[in-house]
């Protein structure tokens, strides 16, 4: 491949023996039975570098060497890409999210767009693993429509505080969070504000979903959250613009780690067709399901190229780019709509097995419970479709068709 060199491979070897010794070994039944991702676990990813990679260049601030010994300016979405799939490895999509997933969209906009006070306060505590971090945007009135949220921050008469209020819903890594990166109104517009957990102004419930609750998935309520100024991210009034910069990265890695998952689903098909055996034949010697085998390869293949593709022109645009929100877009839609063939086919390759929450067919019985999560969040398919082709007709123009 034209698009790894030696250090990507140092990465993912990294990235490997430390989630095969760490993570793995207690990966399914953690899953399973809604285990937290302890806060020692937590640390250690810290001190491996892992959290650090999840942000990029953006964390060398912090001075925690990366996984590998790869250096901070040889760093790219190739190796970010590289981390979301290692996570997605041990089959868990809840827990990995836990793990992963909220810190993972909730600090860079911190260390992005907030001041050098923020990326030392709260930042480096959370690179290190000390403090745990989430991005709570949606609400139960608002979710791909994020101009709808009602959640409102009035500043203090004396403009030393926010007084927040209002409620956030399936907030990812929520409910053990110690800060949430949160998109609330202001008389001046949005605003991003950095609101810490306060056991009287800040409460969260778990919200029970199809995957683990090993999530943390939260519906966060702010009742007269007081917030400082100094807890701005960035300007009042661009917290839309923020949060819309964070959107294209979360699709783009929410559709490497979901191809990650189908990628899996794949082994595990072949395994399971290589070694079963009815009507006197191996399931792999049936032709029906060496079509189904072929469908499901054809479907992720294609999505992984579409991937790398898209991570080459992230190497290679300006940060701040518009160019890459429709084919992002178009990505994750393409992503979850290759997960649906592929968990119609390893369910009726795997049989009962599939529908079993132990034994064989446990990633399976996962896979088929949880995938459906991807086409959902950080924005619809639906919406994620309309999105890019929206971006399309933009660069059209006003030129008149021709024949």
């Amino acid at each position: 491949s034209p698009y790894y060199n030696e250090s990507h491979h140092r990465f993912r070897k990294a990235m490997r023996d430390f989630i095969d010794r760490e993570i793995v070994p207690t990966a399914a039944d953690d899953d399973e039975n809604g285990i937290d991702p302890s806060p020692e676990l937590h640390k250690k990813m810290g001190e491996a570098g892992i959290l650090c990679a999840a942000i990029g260049k953006a964390a060398a601030f912090s001075g925690i060497p990366l996984p590998g010994g790869v250096a901070y300016e040889e760093f790219d979405y190739f190796h970010d890409l590289i981390g979301a799939e290692e996570m997605k490895r041990p089959g868990t999509y809840g827990l990995s999210d836990g793990i992963i997933g909220g810190f993972s969209i909730g600090l860079p906009p911190v260390i992005n767009f907030g001041s050098e006070d923020l990326r030392q306060r709260i930042a480096l505590p959370c690179l290190k693993g000390e403090k745990r971090i989430c991005l709570a945007i949606s609400e139960p009135y608002a979710g791909s429509d994020v101009s709808s949220i009602k959640t409102e921050a009035v500043l203090s008469p004396d403009g030393s505080h926010y007084v927040v209020n209002g409620v956030k819903k399936w907030i990812t890594s929520g409910r053990y969070s110690d800060y949430f990166t949160t998109l609330v109104n202001t008389e001046k517009g949005f605003a991003l504000l950095l609101i810490e957990r306060q056991d009287d102004q800040v409460s969260t419930k778990a919200i029970k979903t199809s995957y683990s609750s090993t999530a943390g998935t939260a519906y966060v309520e702010f009742n007269d959250a007081i917030v400082p100024v100094q807890n701005v991210v960035g300007e009042v009034g661009k917290g839309f613009h923020y949060t819309m910069s964070n959107f294209n990265h979360e699709r783009w890695g929410m559709a490497v780690a979901g191809n990650a998952m189908s990628r899996k689903m794949v082994e595990e098909a072949f395994k399971w067709a290589a070694g079963r055996e009815i009507f006197r034949k191996r399931l792999i010697d049936q032709p029906v399901i060496r079509f189904k085998l072929g469908q499901m390869v054809a479907e992720v293949e294609s999505v992984h190229s579409m991937i790398e593709d898209v991570t080459y022109q992230m190497n290679n645009s300006p940060k701040e780019s518009k160019d890459l929100i429709g084919p992002i877009a178009i990505l994750k839609y393409k992503q979850t709509r290759a997960a649906e063939l592929v968990a119609d086919n390893i369910c009726q390759i795997f049989g009962g097995r599939a529908l079993t929450r132990t034994g064989m067919g446990k990633f399976v019985e996962k896979f088929h419970r949880s995938h459906k999560m991807q086409s959902i969040l950080g924005g619809s398919e639906e919406i994620m479709a309309d999105l890019a082709i929206r971006e399309a007709v933009k660069g059209m123009g006003r030129n008149p068709a021709r024949l």
